[in-house]
């Protein structure tokens, strides 16, 4: 019985490195931010549109403490799951919490073009992801049982990190 719930920035690899992650360990794999575009019909960024931060968080909530019941899981959440002490305690109560921590470069790098961030949609992304950064890495840190260091490796890479630091943990 295991619950490991990925946080991280956007750009991080949350999906990409939970998603391997999970088929090597034969575990059901649920990004948060898909799951609720999977419920509601909708992107992410129309949330935000009609309802704004706010409703997106409040349905992101909902959805962190019903997985966070479930085991055998890989979650991973959205880069601001942290910013709610609730999501906080829920994922540092019920699972093991991995931060991947990338690199502001990188997660440039790698976010630069795509559209559906809502929280880039502004005149100077890049100043952004370094702002939010500054902001969520010291609550990335606190409810973190594990950090794994991330950014130029290949995601194989970060999820050998993640099963010995995983296996380490559980010990």
């Amino acid at each position: 019985m295991v619950l490991v719930i990925l946080v991280g920035m956007m750009g991080a690899g949350k999906t990409t490195v939970g998603r391997e992650y999970a088929r090597r360990h034969h575990l059901r794999f649920v990004d948060c931010d898909h799951e609720i575009e999977a419920r509601t019909g909708v992107k992410v960024a129309t949330i935000f549109e009609i309802e704004g931060e706010e409703g997106f968080r409040r349905r992101e909530t909902q959805l962190i403490d019903e997985l966070t019941q479930e085991s055998d899981l890989v979650l991973a959440t959205g880069g601001g799951a942290v910013l709610n002490p609730a999501n906080r305690a829920l994922m540092a109560e019920r699972g093991i919490v991995v931060y991947l921590n990338v690199p502001t470069p990188v997660l440039w790098e790698r976010t630069r073009h795509d559209r559906n961030r809502p929280l880039l949609q502004v005149p100077n992304p890049r100043e952004r992801i370094e702002t939010l950064y500054r902001e969520r890495d010291p609550l990335y840190r606190a409810v973190a049982d594990i950090i794994v260091d991330g950014g130029r490796g290949n995601p194989g890479g970060m999820v050998r990190m993640i099963e010995k630091a995983v296996d380490n943990f559980k010990k």
